[in-house]
C-alpha cells in the first residue's frame, strides 16, 4: 500500500511545483510539465500548466492547440475553461473567449479571475450592466476573510446597509485593506455617492498602485464624473501594462468620445470589432461614432451590420431613424413590427421600436398610426422615468424669486474676466444645432458640443450644505463672494478646455437645459455669451415628444409635461430679460429659416464677431456634431420642417392646453405669472 503511495505523492508533488513555478519562471515550469508528460502521458493537469505556461510566453498559437482539445475533453473543468477563455481572449477570439469564461463560472462561480476577465470582454462589448455584475463577483470571490466575504454576498444581494456596516467595522480595525475599500467604493456607487466613490478609489490606488481592477473602477467613476482628462490617464496607465485587453480599449474609446477626438476612437472600435465580430452592440456603438463624426454611410452601414445580428435591437433601429435621412422599406417595416409583437420583447428594446415605426410610417405620410406609435413609446418610457411637472414651476419660482435685478447689481464685478464661452440654451429641437454649426463656421469660433460642466458644478454646489446635506444650489450661490464666484468660472473654463481643439478665441457650449442656470452663468462668466434659441411651441415640443433621447430630458415624454415645461422656459426667460436687460440674444428659428443671412449678421453682432461668409454656408462644415440634428445640418435650411407638426394637429389637444397663453401669444411673451 505504502509503495503504490509514492509514485502518485511524486506526480502529485511535480505537478504541484510546476503550478507553482507559472508565476515565476513559467518557461520552466512548461519543461517540467512536458517531462511529466513524457512520464505519465496526457495528464490534464499537466497539460494546463503547459498551456498556460505557453500563454504566459507569448505563444498563444502553442496554447490553443493544447488548452481547445483539453477543454473539449475535460468539459467540467473550469480551470481549463477559464485558462482556455484567457488564451482566446489574448487571441484576439473575443466571442469565443466570452463563452469559454461563461462556462468557467457556471461550473465554479468563486473563480476571481474568470469573472475578472468576463467583466473586461462585456465592457468591450458596451455591455455596462453585464461588466458590472462580472466585476462585483469578481470583489465577491476575491476575498477569503470571512467577514469581507459576508460583506460581499450582501452587497451582491443588495443589502446594502448591511454590508455598509461591515465594510466601515472592517475598515476601522484595518484602515489599509484596499479591497475592502474597493468594495466600499462599489457600494457608494450604487448608492449614488459618486464623489465618495472616487476618493476611496483614489486611496485604493496610494496604498496599491498594481490593484489594475481598482484602477479600473477609477477610471469609470471619472469619467462619469465628468472628468474625462484624468480618467483618459488612468486608462493609458493601464494600457501600458496590457495594451491589448479589449474593456481597457473600448473605455479609452468612451472617453475619447467624450471629448470630441472622435478618429481615434474610429480606429479603437474597428480594432475591437475585429476580436468581437458577431456583437451588435459593438457595431452599434461603432455607428453611433461614425454619425458624429460625419460618416453617414459608413454609419448606416455599422447599424445595418448591427441588425443582421440582432434583428430586434430596437435602439439600433431607432439611430437609423434618428439620422433623419434614412426611409425604411417596406421589408424594414415589417421586421421592425415582426420583432415588436414578439411576446416577452424587453421594454427598452419595444420602446425603441415604436419610435422608430413611428418616424417610418410619418414618412409614409400615414400619421395617425405613426402618432399612435410615438404615443406607445412615449407612454413605455414615462413608466420609467420619475419626472413631475410640479417640481419644475417650483423650481422656476424658487429662480425668480432670488435671482432680480437687485440680487446681480450687488454681485457686479464678481465672476472671471473671460468672454470664451458662447452658450446656446432653450429647450432641445428648438433650433440649437442650427445656431451652433453656423456660429461654429466663423473662423473664431470653435463648436464642441452639449457640455456637461454647468450640471456638474451645480451638482457640486449642492453637497456643500450644513453637514453636508443635499440643498438647493441657489442657497448656496447666495452665499458665494466675488472670489468665490470666479473660481467657478475658473473651473469651467479648466474643465472645458480638453474640448478645444483649435486656437479660437471662442467655443459654443450648447447644452440646451442651461437655461436653468443663467443666473449661475451670469455670476461666474459675466462676459460669456447666451444665446436662446427658440421655435414655435407646438413645432418645438412634438418634436421633441417623437424624440427618444439617449439620456436626460425625461419632460419629453408625454405631451402635458413638455406643454408645462415649455411655458416654465418662457417664463425665466422673461424674467432674465427683465432682470438683465440685453444680456441674452434670442433667434427665433421660423426668423433664422425665413431670413438667414439678416439673422446670421444679428447673432454674429451680439457675439462681438466681423460677418464671414463661410457662416452662410455651414452646411460645408465638416466637424463632429453629436446631436439628433447631426445630419439636417449639414444640408441647406429648408422650410419643410417649420409647419411639419401641423401634420399631427388633430391630436395635440392635450399640448394645446398645457402651453395656454404661450402658444397663443407666440412670438411675443405673455403677462406671467401664469394660472397653471
Amino acid at each position: 500500500m505504502n509503495a503504490a503511495a509514492g509514485p502518485v505523492a511524486t506526480l502529485e508533488t511535480a505537478l504541484a511545483h510546476a503550478s507553482r513555478l507559472l508565476a515565476t519562471d513559467p518557461a520552466l515550469a512548461g519543461e517540467q510539465a512536458t517531462e511529466i508528460i513524457k512520464a505519465v502521458g496526457d495528464h490534464p493537469m499537466a497539460l494546463l500548466v503547459l498551456g498556460v505556461s505557453r500563454r504566459a510566453r507569448g505563444d498563444i498559437d502553442g496554447a490553443l492547440g493544447i488548452l481547445q482539445p483539453l477543454a473539449t475533453a475535460q468539459p467540467n473543468s473550469a480551470m481549463a475553461q477559464l485558462e482556455l477563455g484567457i488564451a482566446l481572449g489574448r487571441a484576439r477570439q473575443g466571442d469565443e473567449a466570452v463563452a469559454a469564461l461563461r462556462r468557467a463560472v457556471k461550473l465554479k462561480p468563486d473563480l476571481p479571475q474568470a469573472w475578472l476577465a468576463l467583466g473586461d470582454h462585456l465592457m468591450a462589448m458596451d455591455d455596462a450592466e453585464g461588466a458590472d455584475a462580472a466585476y462585483a463577483n469578481h470583489v465577491r470571490y476575491s476575498t477569503r476573510d470571512p467577514q469581507l466575504l459576508a460583506a460581499a454576498n450582501a452587497l451582491h444581494e443588495q443589502r446594502i446597509p448591511e454590508a455598509e456596516a461591515l465594510l466601515r467595522a472592517h475598515l476601522k480595525r484595518s484602515p489599509t485593506d484596499v479591497v475592502a475599500i474597493r468594495m466600499l467604493a462599489e457600494l457608494a456607487v450604487r448608492l449614488g455617492r459618486n464623489e465618495d466613490a472616487e476618493h476611496l478609489l483614489a486611496r485604493c490606488l496610494e496604498l496599491a498602485p498594481g490593484f489594475h481592477a481598482a484602477r479600473q473602477n477609477y477610471a469609470l467613476a471619472l469619467h462619469r464624473a465628468n472628468k474625462p482628462a484624468r480618467a483618459l490617464a488612468e486608462v493609458e496607465t493601464l494600457l501600458a501594462v496590457e495594451p491589448d485587453n479589449a474593456g481597457y480599449r473600448n473605455l479609452k474609446a468612451v472617453v475619447l468620445c467624450r471629448i470630441g477626438d472622435y478618429e481615434p476612437a474610429l480606429e479603437l472600435y474597428a480594432a475591437i470589432l475585429e476580436d468581437y465580430p458577431r456583437h451588435a452592440r459593438i457595431w452599434m456603438s461603432y455607428g453611433h461614432a461614425l454619425k458624429t463624426a460625419g460618416h453617414q454611410d459608413r454609419a448606416i452601414e455599422a447599424y445595418r451590420r448591427s441588425l443582421q445580428l440582432n434583428p430586434g435591437f430596437g435602439e439600433v433601429w431607432w439611430s437609423l431613424a434618428n439620422l433623419k435621412t434614412v426611409r425604411f422599406s417596406a421589408e424594414d417595416l415589417a421586421i421592425m413590427r415582426g420583432q415588436l409583437d414578439k411576446p416577452g420583447m424587453e421594454t427598452e428594446h419595444r420602446q425603441h421600436l415604436e419610435f422608430a415605426i413611428g418616424k417610418a410610417l410619418e414618412d409614409a405620410s400615414e400619421f395617425e398610426a405613426s402618432f399612435r406609435h410615438y404615443q406607445r413609446g412615449n407612454d413605455l418610457r414615462r413608466e420609467v422615468l420619475q419626472y413631475r411637472a410640479g417640481d419644475t414651476t417650483k423650481r422656476v419660482a424658487r429662480i425668480v424669486r432670488g435671482y432680480t435685478r437687485e440680487f446681480f447689481a450687488q454681485r457686479a464685478g464678481s465672476g472671471s474676466d473671460a468672454p470664451d464661452p458662447i452658450f446656446i440654451v432653450g429647450l432641445p429641437r428648438a433650433g440649437s444645432t442650427l445656431i451652433e454649426q453656423i456660429l461654429s463656421s466663423h473662423s473664431a469660433v470653435e463648436g464642441t458640443m452639449e457640455l456637461p460642466e454647468i450640471t456638474s458644478i451645480t451638482r457640486e454646489l449642492r453637497g456643500q450644505g450644513d453637514a453636508g446635506q443635499t440643498m438647493p444650489y441657489h442657497d448656496v450661490v447666495e452665499s458665494l463672494g466675488a472670489d468665490a464666484l470666479r473660481r467657478l468660472g475658473e473651473r469651467y473654463l479648466e474643465h472645458t478646455r480638453i474640448q478645444r481643439k483649435t486656437e479660437a478665441p471662442f467655443f459654443i457650449d450648447k447644452m440646451p437645459n442651461n437655461f436653468l442656470h443663467i443666473g449661475l452663468i451670469q455670476l461666474m462668466l459675466p462676459k460669456a455669451k447666451i444665446v436662446d434659441a427658440r421655435r414655435h411651441p407646438l413645432a418645438c415640443c412634438f418634436s421633441g415628444y417623437k424624440q427618444h433621447f439617449a439620456r436626460g430630458q425625461s419632460f419629453t415624454y408625454s405631451l402635458e409635461d413638455i406643454g408645462r415645461y415649455y411655458a416654465d422656459y418662457v417664463e425665466l426667460m422673461a424674467h432674465f430679460d427683465d432682470a438683465l436687460p440685453g444680456r441674452v440674444h434670442r433667434v427665433f428659428y421660423e426668423d433664422m429659416v425665413d431670413d438667414t443671412e439678416t439673422q446670421v449678421r444679428r447673432l454674429l453682432e451680439y457675439c462681438g464677431l466681423p460677418f464671414e461668409d463661410g457662416c452662410l454656408r455651414f452646411f460645408e462644415n465638416k466637424r463632429a456634431v453629436r446631436t439628433a440634428s447631426s445630419e439636417q445640418v449639414r444640408k441647406p435650411i429648408y422650410r419643410e420642417g417649420v409647419d411639419h407638426w401641423r401634420n399631427y394637429d388633430p391630436w395635440l389637444g392635450p399640448l394645446k392646453q398645457a402651453l395656454g397663453p404661450v402658444l397663443d401669444s407666440y412670438p411675443a411673451v405673455p403677462e406671467f405669472p401664469l394660472a397653471r
